[in-house]
């Protein structure tokens, strides 16, 4: 795909994408976690056709989607981390067990251990990062930030921290790294990520933090950000864990011999083709929130 098609196919996603995510992100509740969890199921599914490329993986395709998406309707009824994990550590630990009573009935012959070793896997992989969506949309509720706007706005606005930092970086490192890459970083995983594209990726990804800061802080007092330094900071930290699960969804299909994860979107790949960043980026934006209002 020529460098223009692919730009053309990036807009295209931002200008149905974004207006869809802010829509969703602005209702919370279940018209968020709905659709989120259905995400999630669709991604473990993309993540078990990618193990089956090997010959003799057969994941346990429906047990581990329902498992990825029971794990974001699990947070949308329980919606903070302590609150959460019992019932993700009841669902990881249903997994396992019925994963091993399905390999019994299969047989040895049917590579048990790695089956149930990916389904669990893609369980995982898929849903627990897609449950900190609504785990960071509940997060200045439950910790009195913003009040000083209607909480609709408050929970977007915090989802916002690492959408803005993962896509303007994102963005960033295509731009830069289509116009002047030369060295690549990682070729026998990803040919096309260079070493300025990686470097102004991260630039992006500080920049996006910013400038979110520079449009929410003011609406959210008590955010544990209070400075221009420390979002920018802080986006470079995740543009760091962006390009990570980049890297990480590649290697997954460098594995498998294939392009795109999947096809749910025409022209454009699968799920895991459009949320490889933000599994990292949004698990650590919460950590990193959580942590920072800790210490202060």
């Amino acid at each position: 795909m020529s460098s223009g098609n692919e730009l053309a196919r990036r807009w295209g996603v931002a200008f149905v994408g974004v207006p869809v995510v802010l829509g969703l992100l602005y209702a919370g509740g279940w018209v968020l976690a709905v659709p989120i969890a259905i995400l999630a199921g669709l991604a473990a599914i993309e993540t078990y056709r990618l193990a089956e490329q090997k010959k003799g993986r057969r994941p346990l395709r429906w047990l581990g989607a329902s498992a990825a998406a029971g794990l974001v309707l699990l947070a949308g009824a329980y919606p903070s981390y302590a609150a959460l994990a019992p019932w993700a550590l009841a669902v990881l630990g249903a997994v396992s067990l019925f994963g091993l009573l399905a390999a019994i009935v299969r047989g040895a012959d049917r590579e048990p251990l790695a089956s149930v070793a990916v389904t669990l896997f893609g369980a995982l992989y898929a849903g627990f990062p897609l449950a900190f969506v609504l785990m960071l949309h509940e997060l200045p509720s439950a910790e009195a930030w913003g009040e000083v706007i209607p909480k609709a706005w408050v929970g977007l606005l915090v989802v916002a921290l690492p959408l803005a930092s993962t896509w303007i970086g994102d963005a960033t490192a295509f731009f830069a790294g289509t116009a002047w890459g030369r060295a690549k970083i990682l070729p026998s995983v990803s040919p096309k990520k260079s070493w300025l594209g990686s470097v102004a990726g991260l630039i992006g990804a500080a920049a996006g933090a910013a400038l979110w800061y520079l449009v929410a802080a003011p609406y959210l007092p008590g955010v544990p950000i209070e400075s221009l330094g420390v979002a920018a900071i802080v986006g470079a930290v995740l543009g760091v864990g962006a390009q990570v699960g980049d890297f990480a969804e590649s290697l997954l299909k460098r594995e498998a011999g294939v392009k795109d994860s999947g096809a749910v979107f025409p022209g454009h790949g699968g799920v895991l083709d459009r949320i490889d960043a933000l599994i990292v980026t949004l698990p650590m934006a919460y950590v990193i929130l959580t942590l920072l209002d800790r210490a202060l």
